[in-house]
């Protein structure tokens, strides 16, 4: 019987356990132990999907680093761990043309990560990449692509992100997820699951290998696969561009936490604006779109700069907040007006000073029948 966690790479006798150091061939985990399945092929070690969380992340960043410095906010909310428990792996594109942001993202317990890592060192493998099993299936289209075998579920769906299970919840699973087409790979179903035909992989072993380890390879951060035979010059240059990229990524981390800050704080500021403007609006989803949405209709789409120009004078007027009561929100040329009710004498005076103050563009006019016009221009 095949180990509980052998993917299926060959479907013909396994190829016995090699002595360490052994440099290639496709090796499973099963328990604490390496198997070799196949002894073709450059070195790669296939974990087991069920200690692997699979995500589909958004992470709309200019490069690498920043979309790792980023990765730790990203997924936070759907983890129960601490995050500085957990090793982090940067995947590929899921959907280069409809969702050129969305990466698949691998998350592993540390400790395991460590383990495993060992483990490979101890056999010779230290410069193998890890992948999980299940990205050998081949993305379906739509759905589910599904491998039974020997009482053990591979699951990988259609938006790249997979998982595996004992097979005897495959059903439940699968009417959980509302009955997707299941594209079966792997033994008869069963019970509902039946009206599914076989599906074969037509992917050569090694085609199958080199595209499960372009999607991801767990090797990454501090347990980066590691390469032999570089001379010491070579080996000092890594040293120094790792310092450098090391330096980078806390340069990116820090200015990413800079940004949310100001777009929190600016936010914030929206909001107050938008509450004297138009008390009982509804801000808890999109905002801007709600704040577009207050717009008059009729002048087409409303600029981007909108919302930041709101943003700041709004910033800029929050010291006088409790003495302006805003009439009505226009905006058009790139100018941005608000009619105000009437106020102190020294009102229209006192907004400038805080518009000037706020280096905001823009004035604030007295009517004589009191009521305060104030007008700023998006630089």
């Amino acid at each position: 019987m095949r180990p509980t966690h052998e993917a299926s790479v060959t479907h013909g006798a396994r190829t016995p356990d090699l002595p360490p150091p052994h440099a290639g061939g496709v090796w499973t985990l099963a328990g604490d132990r390496l198997i070799i399945v196949s002894a073709e092929g450059p070195a790669t070690i296939l974990v087991p999907t069920e200690r692997v969380r699979l995500l589909a992340v958004d992470l709309p960043l200019p490069n690498r680093a920043r979309r790792l410095a980023a990765l730790p906010f990203a997924i936070e909310d759907q983890v129960a761990e601490p995050i500085d428990s957990l090793h982090l792996a940067l995947g590929a594109r899921l959907d280069p043309a409809e969702s050129p942001n969305r990466y698949l993202v691998g998350i592993v317990r540390a400790d395991v990560m460590g383990a495993w890592v060992a483990l490979a060192e101890a056999q010779g493998l230290a410069g193998a990449p890890m992948v999980p099993d299940v990205l050998l299936l081949p993305r379906p289209a739509e759905g589910w692509a599904v491998e039974v075998r020997d009482g053990r579920a591979l699951v990988l769906a259609a938006d790249g992100t997979g998982f595996a299970m004992p097979a005897a919840l495959l059903g439940a699973a699968w009417e959980t997820a509302g009955r997707p087409r299941i594209h079966n790979l792997g033994e008869p179903l069963e019970g509902a699951l039946q009206g599914h035909g076989a599906t074969p992989d037509l992917r050569d072993p090694a085609a199958r290998i080199d595209v499960a380890t372009a999607e991801l390879d767990l090797r990454q951060g501090m347990f980066a696969a590691k390469r032999e035979g570089l001379s010491s010059g070579w080996r000092r240059l890594g040293w120094i561009l790792a310092i450098g990229a090391a330096a980078h990524i806390v340069i990116a981390g820090a200015d990413a936490l800079m940004l949310r800050a100001i777009a929190d704080r600016r936010a914030a500021d929206t909001r107050a604006l938008v509450a004297l403007a138009a008390p009982g609006t509804d801000l808890t989803g999109d905002l801007k779109a709600t704040v577009t949405d207050l717009l008059p209709t009729g002048g087409g789409q409303a600029p981007d700069r909108f919302v930041p120009l709101l943003a700041r004078v709004s910033s800029a007027l929050t010291p006088l907040s409790g003495s302006i009561s805003v009439r009505a929100v226009r905006y058009e040329s790139s100018v941005l007006t608000l009619d105000c009710a009437p106020g102190a004498p020294d009102l229209a005076a006192r907004i400038a000073e805080a518009l000037k103050a706020g280096r905001v563009q823009g004035q604030a006019t007295a009517s004589p029948d009191g009521s305060i016009r104030i007008t700023a221009r998006a630089a």
